[in-house]
C-alpha cells in the first residue's frame, strides 16, 4: 500500500531567505518561469524548495537531482504531478544529460561542494541547459581570492569552517583525502560533495557568469553564516 506523506510538512524545512528568494523570481520575473531544475536540492530539506516551487508557484515541471533520495522525497515526488526525481551526482556528464533544458536551475548550498568537476565547470556546463540561475550560497569572505578548503590544512580548515571534526563525516578526514569514498568507487574522500570544499568569492562567482553572458538582476546579503567571519549567506539571481 502506498504510505500518503502528509505534503503540508516539507514547509518546516524552509528558510525564509531562500523561499523570499524564490517568491521574487517567479512574481516579478518579466517572464514567469515554468520549469526548474533543483541541484542538490534533497540533503537536510527533503526537496523542499522543489515542492515549494511546484504548489506555491505552479509550475509544470522541476527535476529534483541528487545523488540519496530519501524515502519521504520518493513519496513527494510521487505525489507531485510534474516533479521528477534524477539520482545522481548533478555535475557529472551522465546525470547532465538527463536533464531537460528548463527556464531556471536552482543551486542552494551546493556550489561550494563542487568538485571533480568543480563549481565553475558545473555553471559552464548548466548553461547550457538554462537562461537563468537561482544561486543561494555561502560566499568566502576569508581572503580576497576563491580558495579550495582543504588546502589551508586542517587547523585551518576546521577553523573556517562550521564542522565540528568529530562528526562523523569529518573524524580523520585530512588522513584518508586520498583513500576511496565507500559510496563512490571512482573518488577519493577529497573530491566528495559530503564535506566543505571551496570558498567561492563574490567576484570571481561574477566573472564566470558574466562571462557565459548573464547578467546579475538580484542580489540579497544575509550576513553571516554560522557566526563565522570566512563566510556569509548571499543570494543571486542572473540571467541571459
Amino acid at each position: 500500500m502506498t504510505t500518503i506523506v502528509e505534503k503540508t510538512s516539507y514547509r518546516d524545512k524552509l528558510l525564509d531567505h531562500k523561499s523570499e528568494l524564490l517568491d521574487f523570481l517567479f512574481n516579478f520575473s518579466p517572464i514567469r518561469p515554468r520549469t526548474f531544475a533543483d541541484l542538490g536540492g534533497v540533503w537536510g530539506v527533503e526537496g523542499a524548495y522543489s515542492l515549494y516551487a511546484m504548489d506555491e508557484h505552479k509550475c509544470q515541471a522541476g527535476y529534483l537531482v541528487d545523488t540519496h533520495p530519501t524515502e519521504k522525497v520518493l513519496e513527494y515526488v510521487e505525489q507531485t504531478p510534474g516533479l521528477n526525481f534524477i539520482q545522481g551526482n548533478f555535475g557529472e556528464a551522465e546525470t547532465i544529460a538527463q536533464v531537460p533544458r528548463v527556464d531556471c536551475v536552482f543551486l542552494f548550498d551546493v556550489l561550494l561542494h563542487q568538485v571533480k568537476p568543480n563549481w565553475d565547470v558545473v555553471l559552464r556546463r548548466y548553461a547550457k541547459k538554462t537562461n537563468c540561475f537561482v544561486i543561494y550560497n555561502q560566499q568566502w569572505a576569508g581572503s580576497p581570492n576563491t580558495t579550495r578548503l582543504l588546502e589551508l590544512g586542517k587547523e585551518a580548515y576546521f577553523a573556517s569552517t562550521p564542522h565540528d571534526p568529530e562528526h562523523p563525516v569529518y573524524r580523520d578526514l585530512f588522513n584518508k583525502l586520498d583513500t576511496k569514498h565507500p559510496d563512490y568507487e571512482n573518488r577519493n574522500w577529497r573530491d566528495v560533495h559530503h564535506v566543505w570544499q571551496w570558498g567561492i568569492t563574490n567576484g570571481e562567482l561574477e566573472a564566470v557568469l558574466k562571462d557565459l553572458g548573464y547578467r546579475k538582476t538580484y542580489f540579497a546579503d544575509f550576513g553571516s553564516f554560522g557566526g563565522l567571519k570566512t563566510f556569509v549567506n548571499h543570494a543571486f539571481i542572473w540571467r541571459r
